[in-house]
């Protein structure tokens, strides 16, 4: 005899209630046929997941290259059209430094030159900082143009005010050794007009007793 629909129902929660408490977690049979969710596309890399370009490999820094490093003005540069440089010393390369303008960032080496200037030359070829005692330029060697210039470090400021100073030191000088030199140049010219009327009231040459006339000497 075929059980009443409400019984079958209430029969079947009864085998699945049991079935999980019984810890199998079995899944009733309805669950188990439904078809499985097709796994998510995996998302493209974006640019900020890329991997930045690799840093070629560095040669040990020479005795020459650490002189040199111990020659740049580390710190905040001041240049034209309110724009800024940044020089410090490269954490991970000895000898080296990174520096930084805008949102760019540039590994360098420093070079010293045969006329004393310091020139910081990126490794990768892209760009190059030039150091005199009075300014800084950053450049890009591939197109031949200023990135900026006029850059000033605070130890280029110190040397332009002592050059400054020692060029005022030098004209004050001067200046006191020609007011020195001027009673003796004014002397000189008093005393000249009296050696030349000294001269000129000296009585003539007289001709010695020897000379006399002809007659005498008969």
């Amino acid at each position: 005899m075929t059980p009443p629909p409400g019984r079958t129902v209430a029969a079947l929660r009864l085998v699945a209630m049991a079935a999980l408490m019984a810890g199998g977690g079995a899944v009733p049979a309805a669950e188990a046929t439904k078809p499985a969710k097709p796994a998510a596309a995996a998302k493209p890399v974006g640019k900020s997941a890329r991997r930045a370009p690799a840093v070629p490999t560095l040669p040990q820094a020479l005795p020459e290259q650490i002189d040199a490093a111990g020659r740049v003005y580390y710190g905040a540069y001041e240049c034209e059209f309110n724009q800024s440089v940044t020089i410090a010393k490269s954490e991970k390369h000895a000898a080296y430094v990174d520096v930084r303008s805008g949102k760019s960032t540039w590994l360098m080496k420093p070079v010293l030159s045969t006329t004393r200037a310091v020139r910081l030359e990126d490794v990768k070829g892209e760009t190059l900082m030039v150091q005199i005692a009075t300014k800084s330029m950053l450049l890009n060697v591939k197109t031949a143009r200023r990135i900026v210039d006029e850059c000033v470090s605070a130890r280029q400021r110190e040397l332009i005010a002592e050059a400054k100073a020692a060029k005022a030191a030098e004209v004050a000088a001067s200046a006191a050794g020609q007011a020195a030199s001027a009673p003796q140049a004014a002397a000189s010219s008093a005393q000249a007009p009296a050696s030349a009327a000294a001269s000129a009231s000296s009585p003539a040459f007289e001709p010695a007793a020897s000379a006399a006339s002809p007659a005498a000497s008969r």
